[in-house]
């Protein structure tokens, strides 16, 4: 099954496919509005080139007519990921080979003062809107044909982009429409961003599968988020990272759980955050785990211990990353706590291969790594217990996930250094109260620093996204270090964030001084 032939298979539906505030799209308006789509991005091609075309937007429909012109069989869709900046931004681009770049009025500055020699850009104000039909020349896609590039960061701090095939779209859309029982008569409420792989494959993807509307919200808004609800329907949401903690901090109401929504989809959240609001919407909320490789499967059960990630899909086991043997269950105390945590430690494997992760584009070295001695090998730590659940443990790398994003240290270390009262720099994860991480930075000065100059050099900072400012800020005169002088940012991160130097506001960039 392609994204192709679901879209065919309704370009004579009148029902409604696409909801935003201003207009509603039919499946045969947005089929044919996504054809006529691809054929002005394809005539622009060289047929010399890999046929890649970026798209840089938020959840506007153009965004979303862009992801079905290029299900369509024509080019893939490359997702850009909006939050890139200056060089780093530039450097995405070349490396998923965009020959083509679709942006708007609202993210076309981004890409002022770069060079984007070898790339058409595109503004969506000059698509054209005529209805034509697709040509037998359209190369018809199998399931196992590129759709898309999502990027995601990896261990090294570059980020790799991701082949997204066809079948690693409908595979999952089948899946949880079957799972959930949604079907044409749900409208999937969509504001997760449409270049990160929760978006496309726990949000659009069944709805393709059913037939159901989505509705589109073009940036996440905890306040807006119930007032959505109403307004279109929704019966079912997906989020990644943090959406329903700031969900539940709005105003709490008498008549919250009077809404449409029934079941809500994702990843990260805390069992805490997964309660509360299933109890203050009146909806069932299930949190699973999962990156955009999709090779490492793990589910909440019923029966699965608060704070456990889930019970391990067929194959998926916790190996020694060094010795490459299974690891021992964990083994407790009177109290709970773990006491084999050297042993019973692992990485997160796949032992029967790499299931849907089809590699990494450009990126050979990346993919090898990840496929290692006939298993995928996640970067994500974890242990079971003598039950068979599997808990979290950490990350193998360099690196921490803040929102749903995975983020590496190394860049953001590197930007810090730019200031020139910065001497050493260390950015490390700590955890959220939530779920996930927060970015801390223990800084060496050389000379005095204030926090309104910290904030004012980080707004000054064109290509650090603004979910890598640092959220705790530590000003220490030496950085712990191993004896080859190494950084121990184990260190770092056990000491907590009770003596940090400056905290920033969660949802702001102010820095208060503690």
């Amino acid at each position: 099954m392609t994204i192709r032939d679901l879209l065919l298979a309704r370009a004579e539906q009148d029902t409604p496919a696409l909801l935003t505030r201003d207009r509603t799209w039919s499946w045969r308006e947005l089929v044919a509005d996504a054809t006529a789509r691809a054929a002005a991005v394809e005539s622009m091609l060289d047929p010399d080139r890999p046929p890649h075309v970026g798209l840089l937007m938020d959840n506007t429909p153009d965004m979303l007519l862009g992801l079905c012109a290029a299900g369509l069989g024509g080019h893939v869709a490359v997702g850009v990921n909006s939050t890139r900046r200056g060089d780093a931004l530039l450097a995405d681009l070349h490396r998923a080979d965009v020959q083509v770049l679709v942006t708007d009025a609202t993210h076309r500055p981004l890409l002022d003062g770069l060079d984007l020699t070898g790339i058409n850009v595109l503004s969506t104000s000059s698509r054209t809107d005529t209805v034509v039909e697709l040509v037998d020349t359209t190369p018809h896609p199998s399931d196992g044909s590129l759709f898309m590039l999502i990027f995601t960061s990896g261990t090294s701090g570059r980020p790799k982009a991701v082949r997204i095939t066809h079948e690693k779209v409908t595979y999952p859309g089948q899946y949880l429409a079957e799972r959930f029982g949604l079907t044409g008569d749900d409208v999937h409420y969509l504001a997760m961003p449409l270049f990160h792989s929760n978006a496309v494959m726990a949000c659009w993807a069944p709805a393709l599968v059913t037939g159901a509307a989505v509705a589109l919200r073009e940036k996440f808004s905890a306040s807006e988020f119930l007032s959505d609800v109403r307004h279109y329907g929704a019966t079912y949401a997906s989020y990644v990272g943090k959406p329903l903690t700031y969900v539940l901090a709005t105003p709490e109401q008498p008549d919250d759980a009077d809404n449409p929504l029934r079941i809500v989809f994702g990843n990260e959240a805390g069992d805490r955050d997964v309660q509360a609001f299933g109890d203050r919407f009146g909806c069932l909320v299930v949190d699973g785990f999962g990156s955009t490789e999709n090779a490492v499967v793990v589910s909440k059960l019923p029966g699965c211990p608060p704070g456990a990630l889930g019970w391990p899909g067929e194959g998926v086991a916790v190996h020694d990353p060094e010795t490459g043997e299974e690891c021992p269950p964990a083994e407790l105390d009177a109290d709970g706590k773990v006491t084999n945590l050297d042993e019973c430690v692992g990485e997160l494997v796949n032992t029967t291969g790499a299931g849907q992760f089809a590699g990494y584009y450009n990126d050979e070295e990346a993919t090898a790594e990840r496929k290692r001695g006939g298993m995928y090998w996640s970067g994500d730590l974890a242990y079971r217990d003598a039950d068979g659940w599997v808990w979290f443990a950490g990350r193998t790398a360099d690196w921490l996930r803040v929102d749903g994003e995975n983020l590496a240290c190394a860049p953001i270390e590197q930007v810090l250094l730019r200031h020139p009262a910065i001497d050493q720099v260390a950015v490390y994860a700590v955890p959220d109260e939530r779920s996930g991480d927060q970015v801390a930075a223990a800084l060496v000065l050389r000379d005095p620093l204030t926090p309104e100059a910290f904030e004012q050099f980080l707004d000054d900072q064109r290509d650090l996204s603004p979910k890598a400012r640092p959220r705790y800020v530590r000003v220490v005169d030496a950085l712990p270090r191993t004896a080859t002088h190494k950084v121990l940012k184990r260190d770092l991160t056990a000491a907590g964030t009770a003596d940090a130097t400056w905290t920033r506001e969660e949802r702001g960039t102010r820095y208060r001084r503690m």
